[in-house]
């Protein structure tokens, strides 16, 4: 019989006390001998079958438990084993115990304990489930788990019977994870504002986010799914672009006994008003929705329904006119049933951002136009003629068949049309959208200060942007749409992050106490080596290749060099490195929890280094309150106070990051070092409310990077926005930004980064 080796760099770590018992699936396991529970010993039940090799050409269970001990070791001990999972995997083929290894792997890199709890769980869904349903599972495991912590990510493991089911018994079932990307595509692509998606049980709107189902399995055809999820966010999309939500549907309903009766008769009727818009404008879709129990298409509705539904199909039809039907027909018996795609309507959820987002976009707006009437105003050959009352702002309505209302809201001052500057159009498009038009008061606080603008210090003193106390600095922002600097526009309050005790410190380095040795030895490795002169007069070593030409110099009569020492010098690193890291709303949950752990592995990492760092946070609401906190100082140690405040880095307010780029590349500015380098930590692009998003924030930041490198210092920027391609080499360049699509490896990232720039 060939006996078999292991090879010698194979990791031979059992002993008698370490190998598991507790978990195994034969009957009296917990008294065999630990190696023949393994099977380094056969047992008598288990005599006739190879375990160097599957039963069908794959791996056997010694070399399967191995290979998984591997993956999760530091979970493991006499209670936890992977042995039975090792035992069903050796009944399976190579390609799924490839496929399950794969998987084990991808897990553990995000978390070994629910890796584990994988390994129990899940081998008995490889026969059950095809290797692209079995991917989909995988991600939603991963993304529970980022987006809720370990108990979520675990709930999806335990449920693998229910998932089985639904795709044994509904194979042409659609979900919202295999689509996503594709339905997101095409309502981006449509008009009007920006729509997030999000995975819900019931399906809606709230105007800024479309909730749709987990999954769709109605019909027997993969096709028709499709056609039903396309149909659903195209539907909620049109309540938003036809102005649905323009009828204050609360107030309306209150009029009515039944109240949720009244609702539901608005929505039927509405839903009609929709179908018809969508199927001019979408005609395609239009013919998908009337397969799907559209109203247009009811031969057979009463009379005064059919009148309805006629009205509501014209072109001019808006939600008022749904609003007047609905007192017409709610006596009326007939209450035709709700269609596939219209979902529900939740009026005091939709109210309540439609109220907050209209008073940020009328901030917003008013903030634009008091900056542009003094750009205006200043810019005049001749003083204004305050008798003459005429320069205000005024919006004129024009002509345009690609808006639902069939006109564009066009801006004038003095009674000329001017050029708004795209963030004044696109708060203008906003309110349009939310409203049908701009009312009088976002104008006519504007106006009545007309006269009362004029250029200079005073009118820097009528918008309050002079800094009350030396903690405040003023900063200038850049207006791409105007090519200038808006001079002194940006008010920056540095704030100190509270100190209150946690023990959060402490729990990263246990949970990432492997990752955390890796980072050791790679902050290790970008030491600077003492450096050898040879051949020097005097030094701390022998140079054995100096003595020996010495010695043959004497040999031949030659004249001895005296120079037979090794000197050593040290070279000195001279690196100092800011991390800015986001703090903005946007970071809340799972994603501040993971800046905060890298801060921490960061941190215990730079410690060996000896590299001169400090941290910062950002955010902001309005450039009026631009705030940054001191987390760490160049000039402060690695003491429980910084590491306090690393634990209480919460999330605030919004991304305003040009101001926020402009301060500390000054504070890193002053700082004696040779190399310096300035690292974001964020999770997506520049927003604020007044206006400070979209093309306007992308090149005010794109500015403040450049004027950084001016300086001499380095940038960098690590996100976890997916779409982050399409405007972080416009702002960073090409080589200087990643992104982190599994927020596990943020860590990795960083230190990867920072030996890349600082070597």
């Amino acid at each position: 019989m060939a006996l078999k080796f292991w090879p010698l760099n194979w990791p031979f770590r059992k002993t008698a006390n370490q190998l598991p018992d507790a978990d195994s699936s034969e009957p009296g396991s917990a008294l065999k001998p630990a190696a023949q529970q393994v099977g380094y010993i056969r047992s008598p039940a288990r005599a006739g079958k190879n375990q160097n090799s599957s039963a069908y050409g794959g791996m056997g269970e010694r070399e399967l438990q191995l290979k998984l001990e591997l993956l999760i070791e530091p979970v493991l001990s006499a209670q936890n084993s992977v042995f039975a999972c090792a035992q069903a995997l050796a009944d399976c083929s190579m390609a799924d115990q490839e496929r399950f290894l794969d998987s084990v792997k991808c897990i553990a890199d995000a978390n070994v304990e629910l890796a584990f709890q994988f390994c129990r769980l899940a081998p008995r869904g490889l026969k059950n489930i095809d290797e692209k349903d079995w991917h989909t599972w995988i991600k939603r495991i991963l993304a529970s788990y980022q987006q809720q912590g370990l108990n979520a990510g675990l709930g999806i493991i335990q449920q693998l019977d229910d998932y089985i089911d639904v795709k044994a018994k509904r194979p042409h079932a659609v979900s919202f994870d295999e689509i996503s990307r594709i339905i997101e595509g095409i309502v981006t692509g449509l008009n009007g504002r920006a729509l997030k998606l999000q995975a819900n049980a019931q399906l809606f709107t709230d105007t800024e986010t479309i909730h749709l189902p987990e999954n769709i399995s109605t019909f027997k055809n993969h096709a028709e799914n499709f056609a039903l999820y396309k149909s659903i966010a195209i539907h909620q999309w049109a309540q938003t672009w036809f102005g649905t939500w323009r009828v204050d549907l609360q107030q309306l309903a209150a009029g009515f006994a039944d109240q949720q009766r009244a609702i539901s008769l608005f929505h039927k009727l509405e839903t009609a008003r929709l179908d018809a818009c969508i199927k001019r404008e979408l005609p395609g879709t239009g013919r998908a929705l009337e397969s799907f129990n559209s109203l247009l298409s009811a031969a057979d509705l009463p009379p005064a329904w059919q009148s309805a539904v006629q009205a509501l199909s014209k072109q001019e039809a808006t939600a008022h006119d749904t609003a007047r039907l609905l007192y017409e027909l709610y006596e009326h018996e007939f209450m035709p049933a709700d269609t596939l795609y219209q979902g529900i309507l939740n009026p005091a959820l939709t109210r309540q951002k439609i109220q907050q987002r209209s008073e940020e976009d009328k901030a917003a707006l008013k903030a634009q136009l008091s900056q542009l009437q003094q750009e205006l105003n200043s810019s005049r050959q001749t003083p204004v003629d305050e008798s003459r009352g005429s320069d205000r702002f005024e919006i004129r309505n024009v002509e345009d068949d690609e808006m639902p209302d069939g006109y564009r809201l066009e801006l004038t001052y003095d009674g000329a049309t001017i050029e708004a500057g795209e963030q004044a159009q696109q708060l203008l498009a906003s309110i349009q959208q939310d409203l049908g038009a701009v009312p009088p008061e976002y104008l006519n606080d504007i106006n009545a200060n007309a006269f009362n603008t004029g250029a200079g210090e005073e009118n820097n003193q009528a918008i309050d942007i002079r800094p009350d106390s030396d903690d405040v600095f003023l900063y200038d922002e850049w207006d791409h749409s105007r090519q200038q600097y808006r001079k002194a526009w940006c008010r920056l309050r540095e704030h100190a992050v509270a100190e209150k005790p946690s023990d959060f410190v402490e729990k990263t380095l246990s949970k990432h106490r492997g990752l955390l040795k890796h980072l050791h030895r790679t902050f290790e490795a970008l030491r600077e080596q003492d450096r050898r002169i040879r051949r020097q007069p005097f030094g701390e070593d022998i140079d054995i290749d100096a003595l020996v030409s010495s010695l043959a110099d004497l040999i031949n009569g030659a004249e001895i060099d005296q120079n037979l020492f090794i000197k050593q010098r040290k070279v000195e690193r001279n690196i100092a490195v800011m991390f800015m890291v986001d703090m903005s709303g946007s970071t809340s949950g799972w994603i501040n929890e993971m800046e905060r752990e890298a801060l921490v592995l960061l941190c215990e990492s730079l410690q060996h280094l000896g590299d001169r760092y400090a941290i910062y946070g950002f955010s902001g609401a309005t450039r009026q309150r631009c705030d940054l906190y001191k987390i760490k100082t160049f000039e402060e140690a690695y003491t429980a106070s910084v590491k306090n405040r690393i634990a209480n880095i919460t999330p605030r307010d919004y991304t305003r990051m040009g101001a926020a780029i402009r301060h500390l590349a000054k504070l890193l500015g002053r700082v004696e070092a040779k190399t310096k380098i300035l690292i974001t930590l964020s999770d997506g692009r520049p927003d604020d409310q007044d206006g400070y998003r979209g093309i306007y924030g992308i090149e005010d930041t794109r500015r403040a990077l450049i004027e950084t490198k001016g300086m001499g210092i380095n940038t960098f920027c690590i996100t976890i926005d997916e779409q982050a391609m399409q405007y972080l080499q416009h702002m960073y360049g090409p080589v200087n930004f990643t992104i982190v699509d599994q927020v596990g490896k943020l860590p990795y990232k960083v230190s990867d980064i920072y030996r890349r720039i600082t070597v």
